[in-house]
């Protein structure tokens, strides 16, 4: 087995490693030189860490364990002192010496301290490493007052990180705009703002020419004479590639150590990634293409076909709440280019994207940077831009349309650009590793690792890859992010103060985002129809796209039609009007689903209204979460076996339990024997008929995590099934998590909580007669777009 020896434990280098271990595991026996005392940990979440919003252990992106189950040999807070490029061998600042047949040098780089007198007093760091991090931590707990020199992506986070430790904190910069490479004057001027708001202080155009002090940092002097007292300056004014010992080995390097599109140095089986490597002139200092160049690197040492790195473009995201900024390309116009602009000062939203040839080539977004990732995927790729619409405005909160976005995002486009994340790379770990919370994706992904911003853009996916089977409850433990309430709190607040609207509640309960969030929007829209049944106007722009279209998004972005067949059942003319439609839009696929009924796959978008009005059959509601079938048997009418007319009482369950809104996705089964060919152990509310009655079973799941019914009770007529599904529904209406299903339901209230309120006849009259009360102001849902001008949402127009 080779020798393959790594001189860096950092995140590009490591990320190499484990692109190798992916590809062949037997390749290598792998040895790695670290001089930090940790393993490999995430230094870009060191924001976070200063933030206060995760400790140490929290960023380590690969314990110990790790090294070890992998045969990795890792050598920390040990240096790297020689490399001796024609004997193969490295040598330690321990005295170790190691052989190779391979070598990659993965040093990173240092802070760059400004060299002006005073630059060498107690209390002057740079902002690089996690011991820097512990420092300042330390510092803010006895000094109170810090300085930090620079303006740009660190400086900013490493000062808000000083103010949430409790430190007074002055921006020192050299220009009249902060952050100059990254945002133009206007979008500046914004973040600007944002950030005094949350008590940083600034000092522009300012030169830093003496820092002040004896044996401790006192204060800071500038140019124009003026000077400003403090007890501690960080360093926030750019990196340096650590290059001496590639230097000293006769490497070829300029600013930093130069390599090829394999990541090769001048000498045969050395290579460089990361901050201390040079492609074609560049030395990056974003994680996203250190991670690129891993991967290249990987798959040229384990022999797989590869064309090497080709370089990258980068976007830049600030890790500071409050200030959602996106950049990427140029950021000033010129004679060569055009700006589209929208700036809302009044909601404080930026969006500049700059235009050459009829493609993207710059991009700067503050406020609202929902856009970021597909006009940066839009510019990597140079999509032709000339049919596109230019801009848009007043748009209506919700209407932004996230399921369709995520549908038609290539596979390509990356999600998490601090981990080089793709679209595609997410999918494929929700579908082979079984993934199905934010936290799971993570874990397996790294996507949304780090700054974390990406963090809707992954649920999406995650509810879009998953589909029904997709759990919003589990997603997090409270309601959403906007609030610290929980789903209870939330409605008990609703009830008791009378409140009347989503924008109320939002604004009554003091959520942090007024506008409400991805989660909160749907889930508020549902409580109030579900309180306030006759009187709440249903808000269809908080709903999600499913229901939005009543038609449920596929993944090309086309939909699936499923109408109304009552248990199962349908005519000769229904079967002939599918069929006449299926050939009349050119409906790909026709199938039979798994709840027995036909669906139309593959209808286009704008068919959607004249497909509905020819089928002339009401909705089978298969997007929505309400009841969407009740699977049954042929019962006594066809069975030798069958004890009850199962799928009468199947038919007469749907019709008179459609329609109405529950936290989540209901299906029913009702099987005219033990035998139980409708399989309804496994639904939400299953009914087995017997010889004297009706047993009835609730709780039952058959998606990813199989949950058999409990027992509810046996009744003796049709009637009392489907009162007490009446119930049951209801008081899953009243209690449930948004987002929840009936499975998850049961075991958190309890099977025997259940089965008393709904054995309690007063109490099973009053949730039956709520359910009536709600179910009276229902109307089937195609028939009322088709009478509305809301089928105007469907039109496709060319301008």
């Amino acid at each position: 087995m080779k020798q393959l020896l790594m001189i860096g434990n950092g995140m590009a280098g490591i990320r190499c490693i484990e692109e190798i271990l992916k590809r062949n595991k037997d390749r290598f026996e792998i040895t790695i030189i670290g001089d930090e005392p940790h393993p490999n940990y995430n230094r870009i979440m060191l924001s976070n860490v200063l933030q206060g919003k995760a400790n140490m252990n929290e960023i380590i992106m690969n314990e110990w364990s790790w090294y070890r189950e992998n045969g990795i040999t890792l050598y920390t807070g040990e240096k790297a002192v020689q490399i001796n490029k024609n004997k193969k061998y490295v040598t330690t600042d321990k005295q170790r010496t190691i052989y190779f047949d391979e070598l990659i040098i993965a040093t990173g780089s240092s802070a760059f301290i400004l060299p002006i007198p005073g630059s060498e007093l107690e209390g002057v760091i740079g902002f690089r490493t996690m011991k820097d991090t512990e420092t300042m931590i330390e510092m803010a707990k006895t000094k109170s007052k810090a300085v930090v020199i620079g303006g740009g992506l660190l400086g900013l986070e490493a000062a808000r990180g000083l103010i949430d430790q409790g430190m007074e904190v002055h921006v020192v910069h050299l220009l009249s705009t902060l952050m100059d490479q990254q945002l133009d004057a206007p979008a500046a001027r914004l973040l600007k703002k944002d950030l005094e708001k949350q008590g940083m202080k600034f000092l522009m155009e300012k030169q830093t020419s003496e820092i002040l002090g004896t044996e401790h940092v006192e204060g800071l002097k500038f140019s124009d004479g003026t000077t400003i007292e403090c007890d501690l300056v960080v360093m926030a004014v750019g990196i340096r590639p650590n290059i001496a010992l590639a230097n000293e080995a006769g490497l070829e390097v300029n600013r930093a150590i130069i390599v090829d599109d394999v990541m090769r140095t001048s000498a045969p089986s050395i290579y460089a990634v990361g901050e201390c490597a040079e492609h074609n002139g560049i030395a990056y200092g974003l994680v996203a293409p250190l991670y690129e160049q891993g991967v290249a690197l990987a798959d040229y040492l384990v022999g797989n076909p590869t064309e090497g790195y080709k370089g990258s473009l980068l976007s830049t995201q600030l890790k500071v709440s409050g200030c959602d900024l996106f950049s990427a390309g140029q950021i000033l116009e010129n004679d060569d280019t055009d700006a589209i602009v929208v700036h809302d000062t009044a909601a404080k939203v930026y969006k500049k994207v700059l235009v050459k040839e009829n493609k993207i080539v710059g991009i700067v977004l503050y406020g609202d940077t929902s856009d970021g990732n597909r006009l940066f995927s839009m510019m990597k790729k140079g999509t032709d831009i000339s049919e596109f619409t230019r801009a848009s405005i007043l748009q209506k909160a919700g209407e932004g349309d996230n399921a369709s976005l995520v549908a038609e995002m290539p596979a390509e486009e990356t999600v998490c650009g601090c981990n080089g994340v793709t679209k595609g790379n997410i999918v494929q770990a929700i579908l082979e590793q079984g993934l199905t919370t934010y936290e799971d994706v993570k874990k397996c992904t790294k996507a949304g690792g780090s700054c974390g911003k990406c963090k809707p853009v992954v649920e999406d996916i995650l509810a879009h890859t998953l589909g029904d089977s997709f759990d919003a409850a589990a997603q997090t433990t409270g309601m959403c992010e906007c609030t610290s309430l929980s789903r209870d709190e939330v409605v008990e607040q609703i009830k008791e103060k009378g409140l009347q609207s989503p924008v109320e509640v939002r604004y009554v309960l003091e959520f942090s985002n007024p506008e409400g969030c991805s989660k909160c929007r749907p889930a508020l829209n549902y409580y109030m129809r579900m309180l306030y049944p006759e009187t709440y106007e249903d808000d269809k722009a908080s709903r999600f796209v499913n229901e939005r279209m009543e038609g449920n998004i596929q993944n090309n972005g086309t939909f699936s039609v499923i109408p109304r067949m009552y248990g199962g059942t349908t005519t000769a003319d229904e079967l002939i009007r599918m069929g006449e439609v299926a050939k009349k839009y050119e409906v790909p696929l026709v199938k039979v689903t798994g709840a027995s009924r036909i669906g139309l796959y593959g209808v286009k978008k704008e068919d959607l209204p004249q497909v509905w009005q020819d089928l002339g059959m009401s909705s089978g509601y298969a997007y929505s979460k309400s009841l969407r079938n009740v699977k049954s048997c042929v019962g006594s009418r066809f069975c030798r076996f069958g004890t009850q007319d199962s799928l009468g009482l199947g038919i007469r369950l749907e019709q008179e339990l459609e329609m109405v809104d529950t936290p989540h996705k209901m299906k029913m089964g009702v099987t005219g024997c033990p035998r139980n060919c409708a399989e309804v152990l496994t639904k939400d509310y299953g009914v087995v008929c017997v010889e004297n009655g009706y047993q009835l079973y609730v709780g039952g799941n058959g998606g990813t995590e199989v949950r058999e019914c409990d027992l509810l009770t046996t009744v003796r007529t049709e009637d009392e099934v489907v009162l007490f599904a009446k119930a049951y529904m209801q008081y899953y209406r009243e209690t449930g998590v948004y987002g929840e299903r009936t499975a998850p339901w049961v075991e958190r209230l309890g099977v025997t909580h259940i089965r008393k309120v709904l054995l309690d006849e007063t109490r099973r009259n009053e949730l039956v007669e709520k359910f009536d009360q709600a179910r009276a102001t229902y109307e089937e849902a195609w028939s009322k777009m088709s009478k509305t001008d809301n089928k105007k949402i469907y039109e496709v127009t060319r301008k």
